[in-house]
């Protein structure tokens, strides 16, 4: 029991510093990185209080797509310079009173939550005793979700799959003013087509036809 409390305020410590270094971080890769570790730290909690189902769906979901997304995204952004003109422009006021709105908004979602954890007191009464003591909360949980909230489930698997099918058409979309890839072009060329040897005299630029 020692050894599981230290553990468990360890991993705590972790989540909170994290959480915190998240948002001082001025480097956003970092922030990244901190986040990674927050999520870690949390699904190890989860595993540690018998959850181990939202353990391993936090490192396979947050961790392992999530957070390298936004990693990825980071990175291939120049997000720092982006950041600081976004500071530096003028019209900065005006993203300060819908950042407030989206924050009062979280933050009464997150009350009606806390506040509303007695929302079925009784649930626990439809099972019985033998049934918590012989099935594991992975079980417990696929028996709800795929009994009780079989079409909300099913709603949020079709809201899904139509936002991927948006995401696709739009990355095909073809635009005017915009320079597409051509893979096989670009692949199949040879050597001569690519590089062009120029004899330059001495002290003459080179002259390049656009």
């Amino acid at each position: 029991m020692l050894a599981h409390a230290i553990f468990f305020y360890f991993f705590s410590l972790v989540a909170i510093v994290s959480a915190i270094m998240v948002t001082v971080s001025k480097n956003t890769v970092h922030s990244v990185f901190f986040l990674i570790l927050d999520f870690i730290s949390i699904a190890c909690l989860f595993i540690m209080i018998g959850a181990e189902f939202l353990g391993m769906i936090m490192l396979i979901v947050y961790v392992g797509a999530v957070a390298v997304l936004f990693l990825f995204v980071v990175m291939m952004l120049n997000v720092a310079q982006q950041k600081n003109q976004w500071f530096k422009s003028t019209d900065t006021s005006t993203h300060i009173p819908i950042g407030l709105i989206v924050s009062l908004i979280i933050f009464f979602e997150l009350i009606i939550v806390i506040g509303g954890w007695k929302y079925k007191p009784d649930i626990i009464k439809n099972f019985s005793d033998s049934q918590i003591s012989n099935s594991t909360n992975t079980h417990t949980i696929g028996s709800v979700l795929y009994t009780e909230y079989i079409h909300l489930f099913q709603i949020s698997g079709m809201i899904l799959l139509v936002a991927m099918i948006g995401a696709i058409v739009l990355t095909f979309r073809k635009r005017e003013g915009v320079k597409r890839q051509n893979y096989f072009s670009q692949i199949s060329r040879e050597k001569n087509q690519a590089v062009e040897l120029v004899e330059v005299k001495s002290n003459e630029g080179v002259k390049i036809d656009v």
